[in-house]
């Protein structure tokens, strides 16, 4: 038995190394030398400077343990990453899982990635400029963009915490890959700020879906009061359970709490309701960008702008207008927006940005990053007093990310509790009656249909179009917009979105019914 164990592995190393070499036979040059500028750190520089071909740098991976017939995913991620996805299939892996895994188990570093995407978008006369700015301090050879980038690292000019180089360099060169910097920026940021979760913050359920995790249970509870209320006190004594005889809520670990037991507590108090009968409305500000320097024209903009012009001039906004806006044109229609004279006699405020976005963020015209936050804090009370104790409610369409929300049929996870992009709730200033609704939760991607507009606009619209008659508030509209573009796939049926609303809203928002209501 011993010897037929023995020989079953020796066959199953051999069967592994004719797949990996099978993988080399597939790469050329220029893919063993994207590789080994992947596994600088992971791998001794001296060993990678010998490698002339991928099988020597598998040989490096299985000794460094960084790869083994058991565990594959390093070579599968590094696979990925310089576009060779066909051939994931030798490793028994498909772009989706890499995709789901690399959050998790992904080893090339945010640095590393980054100097990889910078080397794709420097093309030869890019890199002849940068080296002739940097001339008097590089050696008289032949150099790759990929070798460059090394080489800058080798002689400490660029490190994980010292860009500036680079910067000068892409600034006077490449000014488009100073996106990719900031961003790199952001999310080193975010890693920094928030730690990987020990193994008990992980997700209680790990199924299709993730319902509640420990961390928002340890948040929930912190919030809960530390003594005991007087009603539970005179429930205690009298030897009566609360809430109809269940557990409580801390007892049960949110587990199977019930919204029937939630709703009972508030159900003979009326929610307050916000003001909707001053003398008009409100303004409705739409920012539409279609055009830019280096990113894809938005086709199909036009209809959003159109559709949300026609719903909000129905519910009685007066709706400005602004198309393809620079960031200098944005801070000038803050500023005009902000101090306009009519927000005192309006009972509302709309701002809707339809444009490029990334993490937290949405770009201008000429492609200038503006942060959600600071386009939301120029009407806070204290700068624009006439929307005071008024909601104001911001709609964004935008990506939020690069990530693509996959359908249940390829049954991907929900986004990795381990990577997080900038919190929803941290692009609402810290003053109550706002609303920012977002077309996709943050990290991941919208969809946006070249003729007919975006799923989450035309979504938004037509529920205000149906529920507003029926005296739905916001909320309530907001919801079913979430139900129903979140049941939407494209056509191959494998992309998916969910869009994300957080709001520090008092009252409940009812818009009232437009004596038209059934002329839309």
């Amino acid at each position: 038995m011993k010897s037929q164990g023995s020989s079953s592995d020796k066959n199953c190393k051999v069967s592994f190394r004719k797949k990996l070499l099978i993988i080399d036979s597939d790469l050329g040059v220029e893919d063993v030398e994207r590789l080994k500028f992947l596994c600088i750190g992971l791998v001794p520089n001296k060993k990678l400077e010998k490698s002339s071909s991928a099988s020597d740098v598998f040989e490096h991976l299985l000794a460094e343990d960084l790869l083994s017939e058991g565990d594959s995913f390093f070579l599968a991620e590094l696979l990925y990453i310089i576009g060779q996805k066909k051939l994931l299939q030798y490793l028994n892996y498909t772009e989706e899982k890499v995709e789901q895994l690399l959050p998790i188990q992904g080893k090339v570093s945010l640095f590393r990635n980054l100097l990889y995407e910078l080397s794709q978008g420097i093309d030869s006369e890019d890199l002849k400029n940068m080296i002739f700015l940097l001339n008097d301090s590089l050696p008289k050879t032949e150099m790759t963009s990929l070798s460059f980038l090394a080489l800058l690292e080798k002689q400490d000019k660029i490190d994980e915490d010292n860009l500036t180089c680079l910067e000068d360099l892409c600034k006077m060169v490449v000014p488009k890959l100073l996106r990719n910097i900031e961003k790199y920026k952001r999310e080193k940021a975010a890693q920094i700020a928030t730690p990987p979760v020990e193994k008990e913050a992980e997700s209680l359920y790990q199924g299709e879906e993730e319902l509640v995790s420990q961390t928002d249970i340890k948040t929930f509870l912190e919030a809960l009061p530390q003594e005991e209320s007087q009603q539970d006190k005179h429930a205690r004594s009298n030897g009566n359970r609360a809430t109809d005889g269940a557990p409580s809520l801390v007892s049960r670990g949110l587990q199977g709490a019930s919204a029937n037991t939630l709703n009972s507590e508030t159900s003979t108090k009326r929610a307050p309701t916000y003001r909707m009968d001053r003398n008009h409305r409100g303004l409705c500000v739409i920012v539409n960008n279609h055009s830019f320097i280096s990113l894809r024209d938005r086709r199909g903009t036009h209809k959003d702008a159109e559709i949300l012009k026609g719903v909000f001039q129905w519910l009685g906004f007066t709706v400005h207008i602004y198309n393809n806006v620079t960031k200098g044109e944005m801070e000038e229609v803050l500023q005009k927006e902000k101090c306009n004279p009519a927000h005192a006699d309006g009972d509302c405020f709309v701002f809707c940005i339809l444009t490029h976005g990334e993490d937290g963020a949405v770009y201008s015209s000429d492609e200038a990053l503006i942060p959600i936050r600071e386009i939301m804090s120029h009407f806070t009370a204290l700068q624009c007093p006439g929307l005071a104790e008024k909601p104001k409610l911001f709609f964004i369409q935008a990506c939020q990310g690069e990530k693509i929300q996959l359908s249940k049929s390829i049954e991907a996870d929900a986004l990795n509790p381990e990577q997080a992009p900038t919190s929803l709730q941290d692009s609402i200033p810290v003053e109550a009656d706002f609303l920012l609704g977002l077309a996709t939760v943050p990290g991941y991607v919208s969809f946006r249909h070249v003729e007919e507009g975006s799923w989450y606009i035309q979504s938004l619209c037509n529920h205000l179009k149906v529920l507003v008659p029926r005296r739905e508030d916001i909320l309530s509209i907001l919801t079913a917009v979430n139900d129903d573009v979140s049941r939407r796939v494209d056509k191959q049926g494998t992309k998916k979105q969910m869009p994300q609303p957080a709001f520090t809203l008092r009252k409940k928002l009812v818009f009232p019914v437009p004596l038209d209501a059934l002329s839309l």
